[in-house]
C-alpha cells in the first residue's frame, strides 16, 4: 500500500508501458493525484489516464493528474503541495 495519497513521479527512463502496472497498484493504494515531471511527462500522464478510466468492464477511478513538462521536480512537487480539500496531505516522490 502506498504511504501517501499524493504522488510525484519524477521519470527519468522515460515512457515504458510498466508504467500502467505503477499506476493500478497506486489506485489500489487509494492514490488521489498523480503528477508527472521529467521525460515523456505528458505522455505518462496519458498513460495514467488510460488506467484510471479502464476499459470499461468497471468504473472508472477518479485520479486527478498533471503533467509538468519543462518544470523541474520541486517545481511539481510545490504544485501538489498546494492541493487541498481530497487531494490535500504529503507527497511522495516516486522516481520512474
Amino acid at each position: 500500500m502506498t504511504a501517501s495519497r499524493k504522488i510525484v513521479v519524477h521519470s527519468v527512463r522515460g515512457f515504458s508501458p510498466e508504467f500502467a502496472t505503477c499506476v493500478a497498484d497506486w489506485i489500489k493504494g487509494g492514490v488521489v493525484f498523480l503528477g508527472v515531471v521529467g521525460k515523456d511527462a505528458a505522455r505518462l500522464e496519458d498513460l495514467a489516464d488510460e488506467v484510471a478510466v479502464g476499459d470499461g468492464t468497471t468504473a472508472p477511478y477518479f485520479l486527478l493528474t498533471t503533467s509538468h513538462p519543462g518544470e523541474s521536480l520541486a517545481e511539481a512537487v510545490e504544485f501538489a503541495e498546494t492541493l487541498t480539500g481530497e487531494h490535500a496531505g504529503p507527497v511522495q516522490v516516486v522516481e520512474f
